[in-house]
This record gives C-alpha cells, sequence and structure tokens, in this order.
C-alpha cells in the first residue's frame, strides 16, 4: 500500500490534522523543569549546556502555563471503566520542594532508567545523589552527567545510609543479587522505591523481602529511561503507573505520585505492583517488542521470496509503518488511521484484522501465563545473571542486526530527509 494510493480526501483530512496537532502548545511548558534547575541550584554546565540554551524562553513559557490553568487529580471514562488520574499540575514546583525538603533521593543504579529519573529529579531541584560501583562504567558515566564523587555520587552503601528516599534501579538481576548487602540498610523512617514490581513480586525467585517498616512503593514510567528524560527536556513528561506494596506511614501514595513528579511524569495511573510486572513483562514480549519483530520478519521473508526487492519489502513492512501509519494511529487512533489510508486499503485491513487476532491469541495467551507463572522471570535471571551475560546479549543482538531486513533499513533510513548519520 502506497501514498499514492490513498484518496485525496483523506490525505488532506490528514494533512490538516497533523497541522493542527504541530501547532498544539503543551498545557505545561519545558520552562518546568528549567526554572527549577536555575532557580534551586546551578548545575554543572558540562551536562546541561543543551538545557540552558532554553533559559531564554523559560520565562513567557511558564506566564502560559499559568494562564492555561491546571487540572490535577480528576476521574476519567476509560471505555466505560472510572478511573483516577493524578497529574503534574498537582504537584507545583514549590509544593514539591517543601514536601522533600528534609529528603535525599538515594539513586541505586545509574542504567537507562537511573539516567533519566536521576537527571529529571536533580533539574526539578530536588536533593539526589547517586549510588554505583566505585569505578564501574556506571560511575564514570555519572560522572559525565555531573555528579561529583563524594558530594552527589557515592558508593552503594554509603548513597543508602546517606538517603531517606532509596530509589532501587538496578537491573532486576542485579536487584536480586545485591539484596542481601542492600537490605539490612533500609532501616526505619526510610522509603524503598522500585520503577518495576519485578522484584518483589517474584521474590520466591528474587529473595528480594523488603522490611516490615518502611514504606514500599513504586514509579513506573512507560518507556525507557531515554525516553523519561527527552520528554522531560520537551516539557511534556512521559505517563507512569504508581503503586503501593507496603504503607507504613499512611502516606506512601502521596509520596508516590510526588516523586512521579519529581522524576518526570506528566500524569500517573494507580495499579498494584503485580499488575505492573505482569502488564510489563507480557507487553514487552508481546506488541510492543518480541512481536512485532516477529511479525516485521515474516511479513518481509514472504515478500522476498516472492520476488520482491529488500528496499521494496523493507518499505512496505517497516519504513511505512513507523514512519506513516503508526503516527497516525498514535494521534488520533486505528479507525482515524483506516480513514487516513485507500478505500482498498482499508477493506483489505478491515478483513483481516480478525484473521490475525483469531490467530494471535492464544500465542499471547500463552505468554501471559508463561509471565504469570514466573517462568518468563526465571528465564530472565538465569540469562542476566551469568557472567558472559553481556557477551551472549551482544551476539544475539548481532544476529538481529544482520538480517537482511535490518540491513536494507539502513539504507531506507539514510534516504530520508532528515536524516542523520
Amino acid at each position: 500500500m502506497s501514498l499514492a494510493s490513498r484518496s485525496p480526501i483523506a490525505l488532506a483530512a490528514a494533512s490538516r490534522s497533523a497541522q493542527r496537532l504541530a501547532a498544539a502548545k503543551p498545557t505545561q511548558a519545558a520552562a518546568y523543569s528549567l526554572l527549577a534547575a536555575a532557580s534551586k541550584r546551578a548545575v554543572p554546565e558540562a551536562a546541561h549546556v543543551a538545557q540552558y540554551s532554553l533559559l531564554a524562553r523559560a520565562s513567557a513559557a511558564s506566564k502560559r502555563a499559568s494562564i492555561q490553568g491546571t487540572r490535577g487529580i480528576k476521574t476519567l471514562d476509560f471505555a466505560g471503566t472510572k478511573e483516577v488520574v493524578y497529574e503534574r499540575s498537582d504537584w507545583p514546583l514549590a509544593k514539591l520542594h517543601d514536601y522533600f525538603k528534609n529528603d535525599t533521593l538515594a539513586l541505586i543504579g545509574y542504567g537507562s532508567q537511573g539516567h533519566g529519573q536521576g537527571l529529571n529529579a536533580r533539574d526539578n531541584g530536588l536533593n539526589v545523589i547517586v549510588g554505583v560501583r566505585e569505578g564501574g562504567e556506571s560511575w564514570k558515566q555519572a560522572q559525565e552527567d555531573g555528579w561529583v564523587p563524594g558530594e552527589t555520587l557515592f558508593p552503594i552503601e554509603e548513597a543508602i545510609n546517606r538517603g531517606t528516599i532509596i530509589m532501587n534501579l538496578l537491573s532486576d538481576a542485579a536487584q536480586s543479587q545485591t539484596w542481601p548487602t542492600i537490605a539490612p540498610l533500609i532501616t526505619p523512617g526510610k522509603t524503598l522505591y522500585f520503577s518495576h514490581g519485578f522484584s518483589v513480586v517474584y521474590k520466591e525467585d528474587t529473595h528480594v523481602i523488603p522490611p516490615a517498616d518502611v514504606d514500599v512503593i513504586l514509579v513506573a514510567p512507560k518507556g525507557s529511561g531515554r525516553t523519561v528524560r527527552t520528554l522531560f527536556k520537551e516539557g511534556r513528561g512521559i505517563n507512569s503507573s504508581i503503586a503501593v506494596w507496603q504503607d507504613v506511614t499512611g502516606k506512601a501514595k502521596e509520596k508516590a505520585t510526588a516523586l512521579g513528579v519529581a522524576i518526570g511524569s506528566g500524569y500517573m495511573y494507580e495499579t498494584t505492583f503485580e499488575k505492573e510486572v505482569y502488564s510489563d513483562l507480557y507487553g514487552e514480549r508481546g506488541v510492543l517488542m518480541g512481536g512485532i519483530q516477529g511479525m516485521f520478519l515474516a511479513q518481509y521473508k514472504v515478500l522476498r521470496a516472492n520476488g520482491h526487492s529488500p528496499s521494496e519489502a523493507f518499505n512496505e513492512t517497516v519504513e511505512e509503518a513507523t514512519q506513516s501509519l503508526f503516527p497516525l494511529i498514535g494521534a488520533k487512533g486505528m479507525d482515524y488511521m483506516y480513514a487516513a489510508c485507500s478505500t482498498t486499503a482499508r477493506r483489505g485491513a478491515l478483513d483481516w484484522a480478525p484473521i490475525f487476532e483469531a490467530a494471535n491469541r492464544p500465542v499471547f495467551e500463552k505468554l501471559y501465563q508463561s509471565v504469570r507463572d514466573g517462568t518468563e522471570t526465571r528465564k530472565s535471571l538465569e540469562f542476566n545473571g551469568r557472567d558472559t551475560y553481556r557477551e551472549d546479549l551482544a551476539r544475539e543482538l548481532k544476529e538481529i542486526d544482520d538480517q537482511e531486513i535490518w540491513r536494507a533499513g539502513k539504507t531506507v533510513r539514510s534516504l530520508r530527509p532528515d536524516y542523520k548519520p
């Protein structure tokens, strides 16, 4: 299906809608993060030089945000189910600073989520320190981002002792491996924070059992740590889920919501530790990552087997999906995407969608059961805990990179007008 095959009326409507979307302004501008960093303290220049170029616009953006009003906590109807949603506007910076004025956020681990959440909380003016293995790769990366040894960067044990809110953002396997050392340091009065329910929910396999006398909460951004950082710098904020495993103080949910804003969330919805980890493991193995690679590859191989060139097979499988159709779904929904396509494409999609659903549902049911019964957890812990983990992972990723579909994709991407090597 090519762009040329779509009806002019549908394309014109899609174009007008895209223009409206491009002109729309976020309800909270980038000033939210930038003004916090500027007013609270000076951030190391080397780590944030790109952000300071935006400060000239921060004041005007802040004024726009103030006259647009705030929304705060609200109940919304999600396809007939009422759910409470918590928004960033309920936690203006002054309130956020006052709430955490006596707290030190000790961020343990500096991988993807540690990087994004830590820098966002720091830019929002909170007292944040990082705890990683001294001299390791994460230690070096943290220094490059402006964390200072002895001031804001410490070995893990020292960071936990200094912190009041312990943000355990180590990898799932590392959380299991380090828990015997970390657990005795989580003393009464501290708060234990996770961004994934994995370790606590699958405690029979991970052996991560939180102390009974501390709040245990979760803020799970719905995206990679890099996306958490990017959306924050754009002033948008990622959506996140929040959950409470253990509420000792009676303020655990409030704390989770405030921390969600602090680490860069635009809005948050409630879930449980169990539902967060079930949906997360299920989703990334399914449509989000595993399923989409499998579907892409299957379609590409059939096209190639029937004599289509690599460029044509890639364009009809990946390029049109990611560059044309998926953005329309994200903007307005599946029906909108269908309406923007030709009548022929629309008819075929409507006919074949139920066939694909029927074929795939048994696979998804099997996948969900594998997540819920802990099979996926045990596989992850075994593989990610290997001494040869990095080498084994690199080999598997290279196999994907070497597939013809993705080798062809490199050339196709180089043809895009906005291509950057």
